[in-house]
């Protein structure tokens, strides 16, 4: 089912509160509609702070959000759902509030003689009742589920291994994934790690943390060369799926201060690993891949768990979506149009509608068949996705619900279309709506549309939760992310909405997306939320384990020749040291 849109072009091409509001606490009401009594659990979002005086305004310091999914809870009355927001107070956060003049802006974040900060600032992964969040650039960082607060980072720096590029201070650079995969029957978290390689491109390396202590592995992958980032991490029960993003790529040109002239490739590589034999090699030992290409390039993607009759990848793909075109000071958009200044830092948005496809591999010769693809010439700006993430789920995925967010041709700078040139069909020359659209797995046929009427609305990172009248209780042996009918189509779609009318979220029943919203929930005043990127359902928040072994600060700064990085570098590395070991209170 479709719903009737208006195509008029009424707004700005991205609210212009995505990059002014500020982050806070808020009671959101509901507005519209009946809040089912089995809607259960928290959405977390991971967002960053917007940077104006970063190249890319969106690789400012992260923010963790928690919408809680129960009116009542976590502070709010009894008729108000708590939204709270909180700074992730990492070493790298807390060293940059108490001497941010040692910062300076760099093309891949801030540069310190502390190091490289990492930003932790793109997507949630919870692992049953632990949460962290995660960015392309650091390792990722275990927080409190219910206070937000920084608790750890995922591994030592030893396991790791050496830096994507070596400093001599206490924050490493780690070029990472900005999503890990949990293993649930290996119950061990996999990641990646990349240097720069002789080639121009950088050496792929797979990362094992098992969770229970501060150990991390690590193993080079033989020919695996990425030349854009490995943004995604996908696996199935005996598989890594890693593959080539693309859709970042470096220009040294422009990193010596010119224009960039670099555009994404047409495809990318895709690299099939298998877990034992990682797990059966020496650490550092280099394992060999089973090589596959992909077309087009791909920030995301989505095994089937069950291997046994191939490895079957959902790739949400980034048809014309070159992320390295941030929108700069004086840039005239896709049209010749000032672009408005509040974008500037912001991502140049796609250039051509996005594909979705289903392939199947063979892992044993490295074949690829297409089994299915969707790409209408409406599916603009795939955004991000919801999706039956329970261990039945992924096995056997049933349906799949992706925002679309439309075409933004007032977010699209000249630059990158010149740079493209006969590459690029043509580009509407308005806004056109956002939808909500849900999608049959195997065939990828949709199965619902829900299109918004209003081009102000930017739709951000959807979360599916399963349909559940109470959570399972811990220590039950039920699996607390999985509902009745696991797969996708039996539960809730939670979807925020940005507009610069206020903030709001949106609940859909999975089942009929079409039908629109089944309730809203709005902010009391017309409060508007910053930028948010990825989403992800938790089933509870409670407090962190204290008795899990954990990588201290302190620990990794012991490490370290504090003397070389002057007196007051070093006073200050102790400082957050100490505030992180409790041996001070935090300010």
């Amino acid at each position: 089912m479709v719903n009737s849109v208006n195509q008029g072009d009424t707004a700005m091409p991205v609210p212009r509160t995505a990059t002014t509001a500020r982050h806070q606490d808020l009671d959101l009401r509901l507005v519209q509609g009946a809040w089912p009594d089995d809607v259960q659990g928290e959405v977390v979002f991971s967002a960053p702070q917007v940077a104006p005086d970063l190249a890319y305004a969106l690789f400012g310091f992260g923010v963790v959000c928690r919408l809680s999914l129960r009116p009542g809870t976590h502070g709010a009355a009894n008729d108000r759902f708590a939204w709270r927001a909180r700074v992730t107070d990492t070493p790298s956060q807390r060293l940059h509030t108490r001497a941010a003049e040692r910062f300076r802006p760099g093309p891949t974040g801030y540069a310190s003689p502390f190091g490289f900060p990492n930003a932790a600032n793109t997507a949630p992964l919870p692992w049953g009742d632990r949460l962290f969040t995660t960015w392309d650039v650091g390792r990722p960082v275990e927080v409190d589920p219910v206070d937000l607060t920084y608790l750890a980072d995922v591994g030592a720096q030893d396991g790791w291994g050496a830096p994507t590029m070596p400093n001599p201070g206490v924050l490493p650079f780690y070029f990472s994934s900005a999503h890990p995969v949990v293993d649930p029957e290996r119950h061990c978290l996999w990641t990646v790690k990349l240097t720069f390689d002789a080639s121009g491109g950088m050496q792929l390396h797979v990362v094992h943390w098992d969770g229970t202590g501060t150990a991390a592995r690590c193993w080079p992958i033989e020919g695996g060369i990425v030349f854009g980032s490995s943004h995604t991490v996908s696996q199935t029960r005996d598989w890594l799926v890693l593959a080539d993003s693309g859709n970042f790529k470096t220009d040294s040109g422009e990193m010596a201060g010119g224009p960039r002239t670099v555009t994404v490739d047409d495809d990318a590589a895709v690299y099939l690993v298998r877990k034992d034999q990682l797990l059966g090699a020496a650490q550092g030992t280099p394992v060999t891949p089973v090589r596959a290409r992909v077309a087009p390039t791909t920030g995301h993607f989505y095994a089937r768990w069950d291997d046994s009759d191939g490895v079957r990848v959902l790739f949400e793909h980034m048809d014309r979506m070159d992320l390295g075109f941030k929108l700069e000071p004086g840039d005239l958009d896709a049209h010749g149009r000032p672009v408005d200044p509040a974008l500037v830092g912001f991502y140049n948005m796609g250039m051509a509608p996005s594909t979705c496809s289903e392939v199947r591999f063979d892992p044993t010769t490295g074949d690829s068949r297409v089994e299915a693809r969707f790409r209408e010439d409406w599916t603009w700006n795939l955004e991000l996705s919801a999706m039956d993430w329970s261990a039945e789920a992924l096995a056997r995925p049933t349906r799949h619900h992706i925002a679309y967010q439309g075409c933004r041709p007032g977010a699209v700078s000249q630059r990158a279309v010149a740079a493209y040139g006969d590459r690029l069909g043509p580009i509407p020359e308005h806004d056109t709506p956002g939808a909500l659209v849900s999608l049959e797995r195997g065939g990828l046929e949709v199965a619902a549309r829900w299109d918004y009427t209003d081009t102000g609305d930017h739709i951000t990172s959807p979360a599916f939760a399963p349909r559940q009248e109470a959570v399972p209780e811990r220590g039950t042996g039920t699996d607390p992310y999985a509902g009745a009918e696991p797969g996708g189509h039996e539960g809730w779609v939670v979807l925020p909405v940005l507009n610069d009318d206020g903030f709001r979220v949106e609940l859909f029943d999975a089942a009929r997306v079409g039908d629109g919203p089944v309730a809203t929930l709005a902010t009391p005043d017309r409060e508007c939320v910053p930028v948010l990127l990825h989403s992800a359902w938790m089933p509870r928040a409670v407090a962190h384990d204290p008795g899990i072994e954990r990588l201290r600060f302190s620990d990794e700064v012991d490490t370290v020749d504090l003397t070389a990085l002057g007196d007051d570098v070093a006073a200050t590395v102790r400082a957050v040291a100490d505030e992180l070991d409790g041996r001070v209170a935090v300010r």
